[in-house]
């Protein structure tokens, strides 16, 4: 196991249930995925960190928002940077804003909003295609229940996200 996959586990990511068997696993699966991409370090370490403060969908923080100095020394600090990101974002606010084009990101800690940089987005959008990828194909109801939405937010998210994500959304839906 890495420094930060023993982080992560005593942090409790092995003793949360997610899609695909405990959530160190599902971050594990999200990281490789990333690396498969050819994404840059700091997107994979993102990846493997991704739902340290939980998300707007997860919510399960492993470390509490006084932590992140301890994240940043593991992770670098643009691999947090990300996982932040990632981790606040309000999808309820944001992902019709991105997917109708006008990017804007609320945090759902502190209830800002900004535009996120072109290269900020990116991540975002890669690690969100290879976070929910994993999640539905471990998950035949999310998959029933969200994956059309999905479906089409990611196709909204085409002109944001790399070739290697976008062929893995046309591969994964018919």
């Amino acid at each position: 196991m890495t420094e930060v996959e023993e982080f992560l586990a005593a942090h409790g990511a092995t003793g949360l249930d997610h899609p695909g068997g405990t959530l160190l696993a599902h971050l594990r699966r999200t990281r490789d995925t990333l690396e498969a991409w050819g994404a840059r370090p700091s997107l994979c370490l993102a990846g493997l960190a991704h739902a340290a403060y939980g998300t707007d969908g997860f919510p399960h923080p492993l470390v509490d928002l006084t932590g992140r100095p301890a994240l940043t020394e593991l992770i670098g600090a643009e691999a947090e940077s990300i996982v932040y990101t990632y981790g606040s974002c309000d999808r309820g606010h944001s992902y019709p804003l991105l997917a109708a084009g006008t990017p804007r990101f609320r945090d759902r800690f502190t209830g800002t909003e900004r535009t996120p940089a072109p290269a900020e987005l990116r991540d975002f959008v890669e690690l969100t295609i290879a976070n929910e990828l994993d999640v539905l194909s471990h998950n035949e109801d999310l998959l029933a229940e969200h994956g059309a939405a999905l479906h089409n937010l990611f196709t909204a998210w085409r002109v944001h996200a790399s070739d290697q994500a976008n062929a893995a959304v046309d591969g994964f839906f018919p």
